[in-house]
């Protein structure tokens, strides 16, 4: 079977998927060891029966649900591939977000402290490592088996001005004081109904979902990040498009200031950050 022809039957076969042809470009590339652009270029090419047998068992696990990034093993994040195991949650184009809230309240002419609660495969931490130099990062999960991608893609990316601790929060990290605390904890209530839909079937449940509706985490990262805030310094914290409002009043109950939250790209609230006081 030819490369065009290929493609068109699984692109066929992944019917269900909202992104079946580039679902089936990426995968065909991950065996091809190629990029989409040489599938263009080369559409006539025949696909050796080899290579064509690993293609269609990938595309039966796509048909069955399995996320891309779990069967490629890498997704891009702010123009860095990272590593990704079922270990890990999938780095969304949502938290990037984040990271550029972040950059702007980050110096970029002094030394910084910050931590990310909850790292995961440490795409917060390692991004604003590599984009910020001066600072200093610290990156927690409770996960041992999430610490240890989280190290790979500091490895990979040649980060050195960033650690991990195995910790739940807060638990095991000395007791430093931090310029920023950020972290993109598990906000989804045990109910929703999207955690029976796409990606989140088949990512960490411990990763996603938190009791009292979704906020329990969020009022146990408010409440002890205040302490280990700088005079001034800045905590902000990813959560659901329908959270605003309780994460507010989780904000100006723990006495933060200048509480604001930033849409996201479809305008939904995705972003609440807040500062200690300067006294």
């Amino acid at each position: 079977m030819r490369i065009n022809a290929a493609l068109q039957a699984a692109k066929a076969l992944l019917s269900e998927s909202d992104s079946a042809s580039l679902d089936a470009e990426v995968l065909l590339c991950l065996v091809l060891q190629k990029t989409r652009s040489y599938l263009r270029t080369w559409p006539e090419q025949d696909l050796p029966d080899e290579l064509a047998l690993e293609f269609w068992a990938l595309i039966k696990q796509r048909q069955q649900g399995i996320p891309v990034a779990y069967l490629t093993g890498s997704r891009e994040f702010w123009s860095r591939d990272f590593l990704v195991t079922t270990d890990v949650l999938i780095p969304r184009a949502d938290t990037e977000l984040l990271i550029e809230l972040c950059l702007k309240l980050i110096p970029t002419n002094k030394a910084s402290n910050i931590i990310d609660l909850g790292t995961g495969s440490g795409i917060i931490a390692i991004t604003i490592a590599a984009e910020r130099p001066l600072t200093e990062l610290t990156g927690t999960d409770f996960s041992l088996a999430a610490l240890s991608v989280a190290k790979l893609n500091a490895e990979k990316h040649q980060i050195s001005n960033v650690q991990f601790y195995q910790s739940n929060w807060f638990a095991n990290v000395p007791d430093d004081t931090f310029q920023m605390i950020v972290s993109n904890p598990p906000y989804i209530a045990e109910d929703d109904e999207h955690l029976k839909l796409g990606d989140l079937r088949f990512e960490p449940s411990s990763a996603l979902i938190a009791a009292e509706s979704g906020l329990s985490d969020i009022r146990i990262i408010a409440h002890e990040a205040y302490s280990r805030l700088d005079k001034g310094g800045y905590l902000l914290i990813e959560h659901g498009y329908n959270q605003e409002q309780q994460v507010q009043a989780i904000f100006k109950d723990g006495n933060y200031q200048n509480i604001q939250t930033i849409t996201d790209l479809a305008g939904l609230p995705r972003v609440t950050y807040g500062q200690r006081s300067t006294t």
